[in-house]
């Protein structure tokens, strides 16, 4: 049976950090962070380079030890039944490191081995992995002589060989092209559906709006968690909202309006506690008022500018 099938009684929770610490002598790498990512979630780790996020990863999948706290996958202690933990674990390291002399399907069968994969379920399992990621008509290829879009894939279907209940992936599509990074996102997506948890780091804000949820880590801290519109919200206070209207008016007076973030003559971006509930408001009461509204939208707000925010404010 495949570790993903066994997993019917476990806890709700795929990972639970409590004060998670790591220490390389003076430097705090991780400082005491606090994790829950629940089962059949995808869950964003975001961050600049050196914020802390490989080492958080190393430290859920075992390789290295925390200086302090601990971290369960799905209520084992990672620390002290590292073994038993890895059987639920599919892991794709941010740095190629598959057998480059050997073939793409020598590869998958391998590690399928070294899952305790054998006979006709190992050869059931190789096939549908080199077909679900279009690695069939290459499977007779050496990996070294791979493009880096196609040992990115491999190095996915051999991180599923065992149908692992979590995924972790760190930085999966690093130095890769804006089409197969769409690709790629297709797939965790479908993986999702199908009831697995993904831990996926990345810097790429545009792609870490594809998770359920986020945590922003910057110099070994979280800086902020949450839904990604969450965590847009809690950077800017609220919702942004932008109205251009003609006539006397005080955006400040009008309802749902926290602060003006921006003006200029007749032009207002807006923080409101919810655009859809304060627009339609704000309309109103402005046309009492004698305004003739000419726009009245949501604005946008991309994590990227909401990191930078949490970035100044952790600074």
């Amino acid at each position: 049976m495949l570790e993903a099938q066994k997993l019917e009684e476990q806890p709700e929770l795929a990972v639970e950090a409590r004060d998670l610490t790591k220490r390389f002598g003076k430097f705090v790498a991780v400082d005491h962070i606090n994790l829950e990512i629940r089962r059949g979630e995808n869950f964003g780790l975001l961050g600049p380079n050196g914020a802390g996020k490989t080492t958080t990863i190393r430290m859920i999948t075992g390789v290295i030890k925390p200086s302090e706290g601990y971290v369960k996958v799905f209520g084992i202690d990672v620390a002290k039944e590292r073994k038993k933990v890895l059987k639920y674990i599919g892991y794709m390291p941010q740095k190629f490191s598959l057998y480059e002399d050997l073939t793409v399907e020598e590869n998958i069968r391998l590690y399928g081995r070294l899952q305790g994969l054998t006979g006709s379920l190992l050869k059931k399992r190789v096939r549908e992995l080199l077909e679900r990621f279009y690695l069939w008509e290459f499977k007779n290829r050496l990996a070294g002589k791979l493009s880096g879009g196609m040992k990115q894939r491999l190095a996915l279907a051999t991180a599923l060989v065992h149908d692992p209940a979590l995924l972790i992936l760190d930085e999966p599509t690093a130095g890769v092209d804006p089409p197969l990074r769409r690709k790629f996102w297709e797939h965790f997506r479908e993986l999702n559906r199908e009831g697995k948890t993904i831990l996926v780091t990345t810097h790429y804000m545009d792609e870490a709006e594809n998770c359920d949820r986020l945590a922003l880590m910057n110099r070994g801290k979280i800086i902020a968690e949450g839904t990604p519109r969450e965590i847009k919200r809690k950077a800017l206070g609220g919702d942004l909202v932008e109205i251009v209207f003609e006539g006397n008016l005080d955006p400040a007076s009008l309802p749902g309006v926290k602060s003006i973030m921006e003006d200029s003559s007749e032009r207002y971006l807006l923080v409101v506690e919810d655009a859809g509930r304060d627009l339609p408001r704000i309309v109103k009461k402005a046309e009492e008022l004698g305004a003739k509204i000419l726009v009245a939208s949501p604005v946008h707000v991309s994590l990227e500018e909401a990191f930078i925010r949490f970035m100044g404010e952790s600074e």
